[in-house]
């Protein structure tokens, strides 16, 4: 099928499994993979995966790639992975326990008290992230607490991909994407923040921890490249190909539709659901309502807002009614009803939520239910919570820099027509979802950055000429006084809603 053409790898480490895509010279996907792992939930708000799991799907999709592309083809392997989920390595590389994911959400007493040593706000200013409990460094403090035999032994404090780029290469590093998820590397300097490090030191001291500091990674260009291991390139029937550090899939999964270019903006759905704005210089916002995350070409800046359960929920709701229903199916019924004609459903499910809001004692809620509701209408309020959290993140972007008024989507409920439709709608946007067949743009990006990296001239085919038709969503302007009255009572229940919250958990 390929002939005899170079191709390249991407790997991403998702929430739920791993994907990877088989890209060739000319930018055309030419294999595909994929395989799933488990979350543990062992107490309430935990999150936590098996870092071997991981292996074992790595080495799953690489011999499905390898059975549609000869291993031999292969020229490179980049990496992606969700952020922020924490690892910790002995001095062996291997992973000590069970991963942290990013939805783990125990460690906000951790990141206040980091906020008050340091100023929240300067911090803000300085690491372009407003510190939560979802962060690497307030992770790891909550683990020295919890786990202190464990937190004594460690050698590394890692983030997903970087711990799978050990295991391929056996080298220790992470790229700026993936270190702004520590919570304590500085934007401007491009070095980690020995002043916050040390006021987390103080707190792993009971743990036999005097510093912390040196169990941090070096922080490198997302384009640097490694050899595989002899071993590993054994097991996958390639030679020592390079091996791309990579980025975080946000980052990744924006460079995978084609979003690159300052003024462009990514819209990519999965279990959470990433908006990004990119921009060549850095820019802040006095109310921290997005985070300023590194791209993988230095001096491109993403203003990127994290809605924290969008495809967690739907599937959540589709499996409470029952019958069967898929998220897709979800959405189908939810487009039966007028945005207009359904409960103000809250979709801060994870709990807590970052978008454009960043708070933590924000839960879900459904207001407005009668006995006369039915499933129809309370799969369109979730749906309706999810597009007008959507359409809120956009306005702050709008309010920051100038923004095209095209948002490229992907992935999840985006390749949902009606849900696009709906998206148009609430946003006011043109809606392009560049190639509905694509569900693994981040892989796609990381392939494209491994390619880049060894010198190959790949580019994103996603973003790229004029969109089909059927893959063009206009906003329609008799829907525009609907959807702003939609948006007002939302925004009439939420603030409600979240005082009481806050005098309810103190």
């Amino acid at each position: 099928m390929t002939g005899g053409v170079d191709v390249f790898i991407g790997f991403d480490l998702g929430t739920s499994g791993l994907k990877g895509v088989a890209l060739d010279e000319s930018g055309a996907v030419v294999g595909r993979g994929s395989a799933s792992y488990p979350t543990h939930r062992p107490t309430a708000h935990a999150a936590e995966q098996d870092p071997a799991d991981w292996e074992r799907a790595t080495a799953r999709v690489a011999a499905q790639l390898a059975d549609q592309v000869p291993a031999r083809q292969w020229q490179a392997i980049g990496l992606s992975a969700m952020l922020p989920t924490l690892i910790t390595a002995g001095p062996d590389g291997a992973a000590l326990g069970r991963a942290i994911t990013w939805e783990d959400s125990r460690a906000e007493g951790q990141a206040a008290q980091l906020r008050e040593a340091r100023d929240g706000e300067e911090l803000y200013r300085s690491t372009g992230q407003w510190l939560d409990g979802r962060y690497l460094l307030p992770m790891f403090l909550r683990l020295a607490v919890a786990e202190p035999s464990r937190t004594a032994v460690t050698a590394s404090v890692l983030g997903a991909k970087d711990y799978l780029f050990g295991q391929l290469t056996g080298e220790v590093a992470t790229d700026p994407g993936t270190a702004s998820g520590f919570g304590c590397y500085r934007l401007a300097t491009g070095e980690w923040d020995d002043e916050l490090l040390e006021a987390g030191a103080s707190e792993a001291r009971s743990a036999a921890r005097p510093t912390l500091a040196g169990l941090l990674p070096q922080v490198l260009p997302a384009s640097v490249t490694a050899p595989l291991r002899p071993d590993v390139a054994g097991r996958f029937g390639c030679e020592q190909i390079p091996v791309c550090l990579g980025a975080p899939d946000s980052v990744l999964g924006a460079l995978g539709l084609g979003v690159e270019r300052p003024g462009q903006v990514a819209y990519v759905a999965g279990t959470s659901t990433v908006i990004l704005g990119v921009t060549d210089r850095l820019l802040f916002d006095p109310e921290h309502r997005f985070l300023v995350t590194p791209l993988a070409e230095p001096g491109s800046w993403g203003l990127e807002m994290d809605l924290l359960a969008t495809g967690s929920s739907l599937r959540w709701l589709a499996e409470l009614l029952g019958g069967g229903l898929s998220e897709s199916d979800l959405i189908a019924i939810a487009a039966k009803v007028a945005p207009d004609d359904a409960p103000v459903f809250l979709p801060y499910l994870s709990p807590g939520e970052q978008g454009a809001l960043w708070d933590p004692a924000l839960r879900g809620t459904v207001a407005g239910l009668t006995l006369g509701h039915s499933r129809q209408q309370l799969a369109r309020g979730l749906v309706n919570g999810i597009l007008l959290e959507s359409r809120r993140c956009l306005a702050v972007l709008d309010a920051t820099a100038t923004f095209a008024r095209d948002l490229l989507v992907a992935g999840g409920s985006a390749t949902e027509l009606s849900f696009r439709a709906d998206l148009a709608n609430a946003t006011g946007r043109r809606v392009i979802m560049p190639d509905s067949r694509h569900t693994d743009y981040s892989a796609l990006g990381a392939a494209m950055l491994a390619a880049r990296a060894v010198g190959a001239s790949v580019e994103a085919r996603a973003g790229a000429g004029d969109p089909d038709p059927g893959q063009l969503h206009r906003p329609d302007p008799g829907q525009a006084e609907t959807w702003q009255r939609v948006f007002s009572a939302y925004e009439q229940i939420r603030l409600a809603i979240t005082s009481h919250y806050r005098t309810a958990l103190g």
